[in-house]
């Protein structure tokens, strides 16, 4: 691989002592967790235990203080390559505890933190809707201002952590101007809080999803989120950093991937010789490398632009359309050399094949990164007439 510079000593470290956890703790239980679809509850109060959820959280409510994302951008990988690509735990840490560290008060985090630090409480985020996916200002779940509290109606859908989650930031509209969306939190047991079925899947068959349900849910006042009406940028003050997660998760897969397929071509005989003998395997695998390398600078820097909150939207979008779509390749390109055993279960790259494909369509499909970026350079379409 081309060096990764933005790694220190500590950090090194720190990814021994994470490998060996998933090794331990998360990958001999995934095979189980697949044929059960949902990951044990243990796994994350383990991963609690270890320090590992909401490090950026402050020590007065359990958390490490630690900001540093790369810290985070060593979970990923290590829980990619030695764990499960269905734990969720980045969900639960940075994609949902962003929204309690940015638009949380005091109360709601004496409240919520700690337990979702230790891995006693699950967290999800709920905005997806039948017919509101990337286009979140369409979204027709409601909460209306009762005076004394709020009263929650609608329903979600394809919500990660779904069947395990204990609590959960919901988008709802709350005025009748399109980007009139507030967020509020609710909580597993609350009267008319339901969950459907956990859906089957191509992939991430682990990961539990599902649909919600919210039929007069009735919410305290303190459970509104940030500010009134304010949901649809506060959503949009997050983004960023989940597709910069999605991408550090999809070039980590890729280069799994990639390295299960190096071993597999020097093994491999074919017509007497070695598969990666041939000049066709050498170069795609070489094309692959070379791609992979430099997608992998993206997202190290990404991750240094992160870290001094200076990581714009489009730039995420880009690492986010970039890296998942050469995940695709890598994993169509690697199958492929696998030849018939590729297409086996029996073989991690057949699961990889399938758990890959949901990359390019969650956290914005690449055809809404290419919008994105689009108008980051002065092509919108809304303007432009």
């Amino acid at each position: 691989m081309f060096p990764r510079t933005h790694f220190d000593v500590d950090h090194q470290q720190f990814r021994d002592s994470a490998s060996r956890f998933y090794q331990g703790e998360i990958g001999p239980h995934a095979d189980r967790w697949r044929e059960e679809g949902y990951v044990d509850r243990e796994a994350f109060s383990k991963a609690g235990a270890q320090g590992y959820l909401l490090m950026w959280a402050e020590e007065e409510y359990g958390g490490l203080g630690l900001r540093d994302l790369r810290y985070e951008q060593i979970l990923v990988e290590e829980n990619v390559r030695h764990g499960d690509i269905s734990f969720f735990q980045g969900t639960h840490s940075i994609l949902v505890g962003s929204y309690f560290d940015k638009f949380a008060t005091a109360e709601q985090k004496q409240k919520y933190l700690p337990k979702a630090i230790s891995g006693e409480t699950i967290l999800a985020i709920a905005m997806t809707e039948p017919d509101a996916g990337s286009d979140l200002a369409a979204l027709r779940t409601k909460a209306e201002d009762k005076g004394d509290h709020w009263l929650l109606n609608g329903a979600k859908t394809y919500i990660s952590n779904g069947i395990l989650s204990d609590v959960l930031v919901v988008a709802a509209r709350t005025g009748e101007g399109r980007a009139d969306i507030s967020l509020f939190i609710v909580e597993r047991g609350m009267a008319g809080f339901e969950r459907g079925a956990n859906l089957k899947k191509m992939g991430l068959h682990a990961q539990d999803t599902a649909e919600l349900f919210f039929k007069d849910v009735r919410l305290p006042k303190e459970n509104l989120l940030g500010e009134l009406n304010k949901g649809f940028v506060h959503m949009t003050q997050c983004l960023a950093i989940e597709r910069l997660m999605t991408a550090m998760t999809s070039i980590a897969h890729a280069q799994v991937a990639f390295d299960l397929t190096l071993e597999y071509v020097k093994e491999r005989r074919l017509f007497g010789k070695p598969l990666g003998a041939m000049q066709n395997t050498r170069f795609i695998l070489a094309q692959l490398r070379a791609e992979l390398d430099a997608q992998q600078a993206y997202v190290d820097q990404s991750v240094l632009l992160a870290n001094a909150g200076t990581l714009s939207a489009e730039r995420a979008s880009a690492a986010k359309l970039l890296t998942s779509e050469l995940e695709g390749k890598v994993m169509d390109s690697c199958l492929q050399l696998h030849g018939g055993a590729g297409y086996m279960d029996e073989y991690r790259i057949s699961r990889m094949f399938t758990d890959a494909r949901i990359s390019r369509i969650y956290a914005g499909a690449s055809e809404v990164m290419k919008e994105i970026i689009g108008r980051g350079v002065g092509l919108d379409a809304r303007l432009l007439k």
